[in-house]
């Protein structure tokens, strides 16, 4: 699971876990789901919502490591992330990209998407922090660079690190 705001760089790190592994692996990302096969906003109770955890579910049923990622708010996320936490037989592992938004601005300025929209959009949609209530998500800080980041995500894969749910707030892993 990689959340974080947009221009994070969660497309990014995806891609590249991605290519690292061998066999079936899914690559579910809430964007693609939401605005083009479905060509919906971000709203609460959006049929994104069902979408993305039918194919999740979906992938692995069929034996497939998933990768989910996407800003997936809490408020509106969380009840299918719980939920799809709940009902895998594996390990789940949490990431939380904790960039600052001036460093995802800049980071959204090499992207195709930079001009379909802008700063105004970026900030509306920006979260300084949104943790999930039962999980614990590992902060990744944005100093980290791209093989940083799937060094670190690859290694906690292989070495079965896999943080315990907690029930109150989640409290966050710092990634340094």
């Amino acid at each position: 699971m990689l959340r974080g705001n947009s221009g994070a760089g969660k497309s990014t790190i995806a891609r590249r876990v991605r290519s690292r592994l061998t066999g079936c692996v899914a690559w579910v990302e809430q964007d693609y789901v939401r605005r083009v096969v479905l060509h919906e906003h971000d709203v609460p109770d959006g049929l994104n919502i069902g979408l993305i955890s039918q194919t999740v579910r979906y992938a692995l049923d069929h034996e497939c490591d998933v990768i989910l990622e996407g800003i997936l708010y809490a408020a509106r996320y969380a009840e299918m992330l719980r939920a799809l936490r709940d009902d895998h037989r594996g390990r789940t592992l949490w990431y939380w990209f904790d960039i600052s938004f001036e460093e995802t601005l800049r980071r959204h300025a090499t992207r195709p998407q930079s001009q379909e929209f802008g700063a105004d959009a970026m900030r509306h949609w920006y979260r300084a922090r949104d943790p999930l209530p039962f999980a614990t998500e590992t902060l990744v800080p944005e100093a980290w660079t791209v093989d940083q980041t799937v060094d670190r995500i690859s290694s906690d894969m292989q070495s079965g690190f896999s943080p315990r749910p907690v029930l109150e707030p989640a409290r966050y892993i710092d990634g340094r």
